[in-house]
């Protein structure tokens, strides 16, 4: 009879727990990242139902991103004291209720207050970095290409969600659309939550040998991340997110008008951008194989590097065919960095602490894509070319890449501490 005082039972990292686990987060991702995108594509039909200018119809898009990045940090505390059950349990009902009151929104500026504060902020902020974290701790051999499958729930809700909504648009209205995705994400989130109500095994991660760290075992592998204080090493992880998705912007938010400067039209335009984000999956699985053989900066690094590439023969080469090839590319080079962050925190940082961390470095991100936007479209106003914004991209890609160059020489000066270990309890699975 096994002993009153016996450790509870625990589920060891890579264990078909965490696949399980990893099943009901991708999905969970998928459909809390769906506010994202509608929005989108019901922007025509709002500013015709509001009577809003363009610029204006567009407000309710840049409330929800900014409520995503900010809710993005916050979460993430929450899930690192509580867990992320309860905060998956939070964007659930944020979710819910924020896509049925934008369906009862009377005017342009309820309808923006409820995708920022309640689809952004409560919402989808749940559904996206305290994830990606939480993966990062049920994983260690396979921890790159988990993440990967995790961070792929963007994209596949960028996949999914428009197509159904205009659908639903056209046959029952989009304030309709909205309850049902409202309805939708109230009854399966929390079901989804209940698979992720037990806390990784521990602070710091069992290694594949089934061992779990001593207490008191030294310090931890993140003492001083890089041979740098914690703060300076997280702030030049937040400047490179911030630098590579300037970067990464300029061909997502502007293919579009690009190929309607050039005279092939928006619907070429929106096929690359549709093409992009589909080899933008690829990439994110691909890079995660690869992390878990070269770790996560190594990825960060040859990431950057292949975008910068991709953005540099966007310059020279603007046929039809061409830019359907590149944006192809693009695609396949850029998609695996963003999670590549998720990775490096969770090897070089405190592990109680990643939820918090992967959601500031995830936020610069969001905050990256929101300047670069912006960024390339002012420069392309002054220039009257797309030529200089994509020279602008490659120059914060460089930025990037030398971040990512310095913290690799750093971290082979000052590689991670690794903790004594013991071995497992019996009572370990």
């Amino acid at each position: 009879m096994a002993s009153s005082t016996s450790p509870p039972a625990l589920h060891l990292p890579d264990s078909r727990y965490a696949w399980i686990r990893l099943a009901a987060t991708l999905a969970a991702m998928t459909l809390g990242s769906s506010a994202m995108y509608v929005v989108s594509v019901v922007l025509p039909t709002v500013q015709t139902e509001f009577g809003v200018a363009r610029a204006d119809a567009a407000l309710p898009y840049t409330a929800m991103m900014i409520g995503f990045g900010i809710g993005g940090v916050l979460m993430g505390r929450l899930a690192d004291r509580f867990g992320v059950m309860v905060v998956v349990l939070i964007g659930a009902l944020g979710l819910g209720s924020g896509f049925i009151a934008a369906g009862l929104s009377g005017s342009l500026w309820a309808f923006a207050a409820a995708h920022g504060l309640l689809l952004g902020l409560a919402g989808s902020s749940a559904t996206f970095s305290p994830l990606v974290a939480d993966t990062s701790l049920w994983f260690v051999r396979r921890r790159g290409i988990a993440v990967a499958i995790c961070a792929s729930g963007n994209y596949v809700a960028g996949s999914i969600w428009p197509p159904v909504v205009q659908y639903g648009i056209e046959t029952i209205g989009w304030r309709q659309a909205y309850f049902g995705l409202g309805a939708l994400c109230l009854v399966l989130l929390p079901l989804l939550a209940l698979a992720m109500r037990e806390r990784p095994p521990a602070a710091a991660p069992v290694l594949r040998t089934g061992a779990v760290p001593a207490v008191g075992a030294g310090a931890p592998p993140a003492a001083r991340p890089f041979g740098l204080s914690m703060g300076a090493a997280q702030a030049l992880l937040c400047v490179a997110g911030v630098a590579c998705c300037v970067a990464m912007s300029m061909p997502q938010v502007h293919i579009v008008a690009y190929c309607g400067d050039l005279g092939y039209g928006a619907a070429a335009g929106a096929q690359m951008l549709s093409l992009m984000l589909a080899c933008g999956i690829v990439s994110r699985l691909l890079s995660g194989w690869i992390c878990d053989r070269i770790g996560g900066l190594r990825t960060l690094l040859l990431g950057s590097v292949l975008q910068g590439v991709a953005l540099l023969l966007f310059i020279p080469f603007d046929s039809l065919v061409s830019l359907y090839v590149i944006s192809a590319l693009f695609g396949l080079f850029q998609g695996g960095i963003v999670p590549s962050y998720a990775i490096i925190v969770r090897e070089h940082f405190p592990p109680a602490e990643a939820g918090a961390r992967v959601g500031l470095v995830l936020t610069c991100t969001l905050f990256g894509m929101a300047l670069g936007g912006w960024m390339s479209g002012k420069v392309f106003d002054l220039t009257g070319s797309y030529d200089a914004a994509f020279v602008n991209g490659v120059l914060w890609n460089a930025l990037n890449l030398s971040i990512a160059l310095f913290l690799l020489r750093a971290t082979r000066r000052h590689p991670p501490a690794v903790p004594r270990v013991q071995p497992a309890p019996a009572a370990v699975r």
